[in-house]
């Protein structure tokens, strides 16, 4: 069975994307930066490591440093698709940076997107 491309796309290519749709809404690049931080482990600098670098998603997600065992307490549909109900490892995690970032942009507090109580 062949990847998915998206497994092989580029974290700082789609990066941008996040940043824009956050920032359409009042939101900000510090934001994005604090769900991928939160989601994967990775510190402020190992992020901008990996953006520089052009890591790709699978890499990304599998050097991770500390997946937070919260990101499956994340539920709905993105992309047409209930992230609950993804099987394949890589393309769970990759939607639910998805599923983070569009809840950033839909104006909910960072409290609640990132599982604070």
């Amino acid at each position: 069975m062949t990847k998915h491309r998206i497994f092989t796309t580029s974290v700082a290519s789609v990066y941008p994307h996040y940043v824009t749709k956050a920032e359409k809404k009042e939101r900000t690049k510090s934001e994005v930066d604090e769900i991928i931080r939160w989601l994967t482990g990775y510190s402020q600098k190992e992020l901008e490591d990996q953006l520089e670098k052009k890591t790709d998603f699978e890499t990304f997600f599998a050097e991770a440093p500390k997946m937070n065992p919260s990101r499956e307490l994340i539920k709905g549909v993105i992309c047409g698709v209930r992230v609950e109900d993804i099987e394949e490892p890589t393309m769970k995690e990759i939607r639910y940076l998805d599923k983070l970032v569009d809840e950033l942009a839909k104006g909910k507090k960072m409290e609640k997107i990132l599982w604070k109580q």
